[in-house]
């Protein structure tokens, strides 16, 4: 079972696996079973979003056991909070952790 963390520019937390993409994310997800998926909503211009992974992961009934929206959008972190909590199953946990960008100069 692995941990997951979709982010196209912050570092990845120890104990997580890197999807830069939905795409990754997705191969991640269908690979083998996901204990923590930690989602960013924006992906970079003009790439699917976290949102667009939640509305697949809906579709599909694809879940990890805990899933962080860790996000700084107060309104893609929304997006996914809403349709997360109408469609997820009630194991799964389901929590709001918005992260910073921090940039080196």
């Amino acid at each position: 079972m692995i941990n997951v963390y979709l982010d196209d520019l912050r570092p990845c937390p120890k104990g997580f696996t890197l999807a830069r993409s939905v795409e990754q994310c997705i191969d991640l997800m269908t690979a083998g079973s996901v204990n923590i998926l930690s989602l960013d909503h924006d992906l970079g211009l003009g790439k699917a979003s976290g949102y667009d992974l939640v509305k697949y992961m809906v579709e599909k009934n694809l879940y990890a056991k805990e899933i962080i929206i860790h996000s700084a959008n107060p309104i893609g972190r929304h997006l996914m909070w809403t349709l997360l909590q109408k469609h997820k199953p009630s194991k799964v946990k389901l929590s709001v952790r918005p992260q910073p960008l921090a940039f080196r100069i």
